[in-house]
């Protein structure tokens, strides 16, 4: 596949997204995103549109918490004529999503575990929220992390939302129960929609193992009320800490294994 920015030896299929499928590009190095249906090609634009906009007003030193667009063009199928938007994105490799980590952990996550986690998922969201973007879909299958390096990257940025006023398009129908009411009832998102998901993977993560305090603390962000939640992911990191640091004392490295 050539387009203006490059060739690229299209490989198997890797992953199987809510609205996309992602080949392995050039061996690996690189993934092909290529919607299944014509019709989802403006939530391809809104992805690239988001990953534009956090490299060029995002803070470089967070860069690593969203995927890496190297490409984006229109993809022509050959055999019906179909016109597609496509991205191609660097692959982040050594990676597993929310959910895998959940299947390795049914009875739920260790807290002092998911607290590495919750922490990182909030400098995600802050990262772009200064950028001016709200992800708009921090579900389990969309927050990745390297067990090993404790490194977080959010991904699928089709349902972003980069100026006032702007409505989620669509939602993750597997995980519809943790999403805000605002986003259902079609109202405009802000920041306090990603607080509120990102809360609710953690929660989900840990299950049962959240001890009461984490527990007060994700309520008062997952309000039903918009205003009323949280709407600063670096003040909240900065409370999650306090109340980490009182639940479990100073930060230490725990392995985490799947």
């Amino acid at each position: 596949m050539t387009t203006r920015l490059g060739a690229y030896r299209v490989g198997p299929l890797a992953y199987a997204g809510d609205i996309a499928d992602l080949y392995q590009l050039n061996g690996g190095s690189a993934l092909l995103k290529l919607p299944r249906h014509p019709a989802d090609s403006d939530l391809m634009r809104r992805e690239a549109h988001a990953l534009t906009r956090l490299r060029t007003h995002g803070d470089a030193r967070h860069a690593a918490y969203a995927p890496r667009l190297i490409d984006s063009f229109t993809h022509r199928d050959p055999a019906g004529g179909d016109r597609r938007t496509a991205t191609v994105l660097a692959h982040q490799d050594g990676f597993v999503s929310l959910a895998r980590v959940k299947q390795s952990y049914p009875g739920g996550v260790d807290p002092r575990d998911a607290a590495w986690m919750w922490r990182r998922l909030l400098v995600a969201v802050g990262y772009a929220h200064r950028a001016g973007v709200v992800h708009g879909a921090v579900v389990p299958d969309h927050v990745l992390i390297h067990p090993g390096e404790h490194g977080l990257v959010l991904v699928d940025w089709c349902y972003s939302v980069t100026g006032p006023g702007q409505t989620v398009p669509a939602l993750a129908a597997a995980y519809r129960d943790l999403y805000p009411p605002e986003v259902a009832a079609r109202r405009p998102a802000d920041e306090a929609t990603d607080i509120h998901l990102a809360t609710r993977c953690m929660t989900w993560l840990m299950g049962d193992r959240t001890p009461p305090a984490l527990a007060r603390f994700a309520h008062g962000c997952t309000l039903p009320h918009q205003h009323t939640r949280p709407h600063d992911a670096w003040r909240l990191l900065a409370e999650l800490d306090e109340l980490l640091e009182a639940l479990y004392g100073p930060r230490t490295f725990r392995p985490f294994t799947l």
